[in-house]
């Protein structure tokens, strides 16, 4: 029996070879896995070109664009023609819808001529065809809905009617194709011009106003004036009554002996002739 006893040892022994085997083999697969197994920052997508593209064109950009394409208005074209020397500029209302304010002016003298010279460097002038010898007074306006420059120019007897309109001083003309005047009480016509408010307009207008008792009372009429788009020719409405009775210090019967528009006065809101 003593020389069957040493199997059961070797047995062991190769079962324990067997075991550590094992144990290696399965520590190497562990190893290559851990080894292999991608990386947590390479696996995240990193941000694509495309991203910032969609970012640097988002439409909050889109009002700078349109900003820089808008042109402001920039007035009529600088001339090389200035106010004569010696004349009487005032500063007048944007006559040329830059949005600044131009200056309106008198010069004196044989020639004497009205004229504007605009905010952008532009002046233009038209000689002031009158017989009277009173010095002339002016004062200029936008009216109507379509915002017309104007002139009115008084020269005691007479108020000539001037359009502002394309950078240019041109007579109004009347339905016969005469320069288009108001009468200062010299002709029967009239006794005056003014500008009346209507639904947030001024509205040119011929005045007249009548006494029948030497100047203590007056009756004053009143004529609209329209201009057509190019502010180049007028046509009268029909006169209506607008007081009866009027003492004469009442402003209804002061205005009806002016050259107005407005609130603006000939010979205090705008360019007087100056005295030789």
């Amino acid at each position: 029996m003593s020389t069957t006893s040493p199997a059961p040892s070797a047995s062991r022994r190769t079962w324990a070879w067997v075991v550590v085997a094992c144990v290696v083999v399965v520590a190497v697969v562990v190893a290559v896995i851990w080894a292999t197994r991608p990386d947590d920052d390479a696996a995240t997508p990193a941000p694509t070109s495309s991203t910032t593209t969609v970012t640097e064109t988002t439409p909050a950009q889109t009002p700078t664009t349109t900003e820089s394409t808008s042109a402001a208005p920039t007035g009529c074209a600088p001339t090389d023609e200035t106010a004569p020397e010696g004349a009487d500029v005032v500063e007048v209302v944007d006559v040329d819808g830059d949005g600044r304010e131009d200056q309106g002016w008198i010069s004196g003298g044989a020639g004497r001529r009205f004229g504007i010279t605009t905010a952008s460097g532009a002046t233009f002038s038209t000689t002031i065809e009158s017989a009277s010898p009173e010095p002339a007074a002016a004062v200029v306006q936008v009216i109507q809905q379509d915002l017309i420059p104007i002139a009115l120019v008084d020269t005691g007897r007479e108020a000539l009617l001037y359009s502002l309109a394309d950078c240019a001083v041109t007579p109004v003309q009347n339905a016969q194709g005469q320069p288009y005047t108001f009468d200062r009480g010299f002709g029967g016509a009239g006794t005056g011009v003014g500008c009346t408010e209507v639904d947030g307009v001024l509205r040119l207008a011929g005045l007249n106003a009548v006494s029948d008792d030497d100047g203590e009372t007056f009756d004053v009429t009143r004529t609209y004036v329209d201009l057509d788009a190019d502010g180049r020719h007028a046509t009268n409405g029909e006169p209506e009554q607008v007081a009866t009775g009027a003492p004469k210090a009442n402003a209804v019967v002061t205005t009806a002996q002016e050259v107005s528009c407005g609130e603006l006065v000939a010979g205090k809101d705008g360019p007087v002739e100056p005295l030789s």
